[in-house]
């Protein structure tokens, strides 16, 4: 079946193959869930797109959507869509100063959010500038606008007075955005990054594709933006009790009841939740046999978080570790078995870590490391086999732009005078082995460049990380450039015992590894700084301060 030209057409596709059938179910408690059915979904979303329409937030809009997910939320992301209007994503947990940057950078004409967000806008003058139409998803207090009943009433009258809706078909010649998704800032501050329609529908084509997600299945959804999905392909989105934002304070037990209660055949976790849940499933001897994929991105994968949670599956399920970013996504996937059966072994080595093959459409080249601009693609920029270069990548999902951020754009994108097409650069350093996989080393950004030569990151760590009581490592430089000091911290499992003693087994592991041996500043973390939104990726930028303080130099 044909893309539709509007995203929002999927929905409305769903609604009349299957209109009785559960669309999105809101968990609240262990045991409460709200059904909303394809035709309600519908029914609502056209609703709210009308009401928008009249509310003057139509073709081009940007407008900041923080509504955390559930229903409402998703009929409101498919209204925008519907409306013409491009919704623009952000992750309320991300720090005051950077919300207030990216709200500042997309200038929105609209802001749609609960009281909490609608305050903290009003207070902190976010947007005060050019928003103009604001809706409340709750009480209004004093900050005016419309609340949600009152733009669904304006939608029931345009719908008595009008009759079907013409949905704008996006003009995407332009480089205009039909939405914006900030990146978490991980490494740096949020970006906007631009979404078309055409590469909304060829990343839910592509998702769909890779993990043989259909009709009739039901989908434990923990990250907002993956709720949408499920609603586009004709699936039941279950939206768990817990805060989104942090993802790793999510309770277990809450997470197993939506799983058993709904009847689960997905779920997808961050590596910080899934670590939640696998500790969870390993100390209660917790079974999921209603769980037939499980997907888990937004870190490398941890085997011996693996290892706990495909315990509690049925044999046949698949456990997968997917690769992609904001800018790309999807780009390569691996499934628990062939990390488990061969490739973390290799990641204990030094190595790095497997990611996979690239998905179908994608193609991943490993290019000359450099922190400089490439304007334009050239096979000559392709480092040997098996030589780790920055992972560069082209294909249907990859976006166009940082909204308003040339600077960004053009160190990331370089044009492909061949076909006129965009590569993206991921800003990881890895390499493709003889079978086609690619290996994770680290963030280009993260390598440490020591008098003796430069060490990367993940290839380091997954040394210390093969230690049983090791929970994870971040390596970090102190120092200038070229003459950086390595130093590994260590955050340890709590059941870890002495110190020393791991220290010491520690050192030999480092070692018995070449680029591992000179590693010898070894420290305990009592727990990394994360990103906001998967709880998984280490602020590495955090730790070094920390870092230098331990070992008396500058950071």
């Amino acid at each position: 079946m044909s893309a539709p030209a509007n995203v929002a057409e999927r929905l409305a596709r769903q609604a009349r193959e299957r209109p009785n059938e559960e669309a999105v179910v809101k968990q609240s408690g262990l045991e409460e869930f709200r059904a909303v059915t394809y035709r309600e979904l519908e029914d609502e979303t056209e609703r709210l797109a009308r009401g928008l329409r009249r509310a003057g937030v139509g073709p081009g809009a940007r407008t900041v959507l923080m509504v955390p997910p559930g229903p409402e939320m998703v009929a409101l992301a498919f209204a925008l869509l519907r409306s013409g209007a491009v919704p623009v994503l952000i992750d309320p947990g991300m720090g005051v100063r950077n919300l207030k940057g990216c709200i500042a950078q997309v200038a929105p004409e609209a802001f749609v959010g609960v009281p909490k967000a609608q305050a903290a806008r009003a207070l902190l003058g976010w947007g005060k500038a050019t928003i103009r139409t604001l809706v409340t998803v709750g009480t209004r207090l004093g900050w005016g606008g419309l609340t949600l009943d009152a733009l669904r009433a304006e939608g029931e009258k345009d719908g008595k007075e009008k009759a079907a809706a013409a949905w704008p078909a996006p003009d995407e010649s332009n480089g205009e955005p039909s939405a914006i998704f900030f990146t978490s800032g991980s490494t740096g501050p949020p970006k906007g990054t631009v979404y078309t329609h055409a590469i909304l529908n060829a990343q839910i084509d592509s998702m769909a594709a890779t993990f043989a997600m259909e009709p009739g299945q039901r989908d434990l959804a923990t990250f907002p933006l993956f709720g949408l999905f499920g609603p586009a392909l004709g699936m039941t989105t279950i939206v768990p009790d817990m805060d989104a934002t942090r993802p790793a304070s999510a309770d277990p037990r809450r997470l197993v009841a939506a799983v058993e209660r709904q009847r689960a055949t997905s779920m997808f976790g961050s590596p910080a939740l899934v670590n939640t849940m696998s500790r969870h499933i390993a100390e209660h001897g917790v079974k999921l046999p209603s769980l037939t994929r499980v997907v888990s991105a937004g870190a490398p994968a941890n085997p011996k978080v693996l290892e706990r949670f495909v315990a509690a599956l049925a044999p046949e399920a698949d456990f997968f570790t997917p690769y992609g970013a904001t800018e790309a996504l999807p780009v390569c996937t691996i499934g628990h078995r062939e990390i488990l059966g061969e490739t973390r072994r290799a990641t204990g080595e030094g190595k790095g870590v497997c990611v996979g093959r690239p998905v179908a459409g994608i193609t991943v080249k490993a290019i000359r490391i450099t922190d400089e601009s490439i304007a334009e693609w050239s096979e000559s920029l392709c480092v040997g086999p098996g030589e780790t270069g920055e992972l560069a990548v082209k294909g249907p999902v990859v976006t166009p732009a940082y909204y308003r951020r040339d600077d960004a754009t053009a160190l990331a994108k370089m044009r492909d005078p061949a076909d006129g097409k965009l590569w993206h650069r991921m800003g990881d350093v890895g390499y493709l082995d003889a079978q086609g996989r690619v290996w994770m080393c680290g963030r280009k950004s993260h390598r440490v460049a020591t008098r003796d030569g430069t060490l990367f990151t993940v290839a380091c760590e997954g040394v210390f990380n093969a230690h049983p009581q090791v929970y994870r490592s971040a390596l970090v430089g102190v120092g200038e450039a070229g003459a950086q000091a390595p130093v590994l911290c260590v955050e340890l499992e709590k059941s870890a015992g002495n110190r020393e003693r791991i220290r010491k087994e520690l050192l030999e592991l480092g070692a018995a590894h070449a680029h591992t041996a000179g590693l010898r500043e070894i420290h305990f973390h009592p727990g990394f700084p994360v990103d906001i939104r998967h709880n998984s990726k280490i602020f590495r930028e955090k730790l070094r301060p920390w870092a230098a303080a331990r070992i008396g130099v500058r950071p």
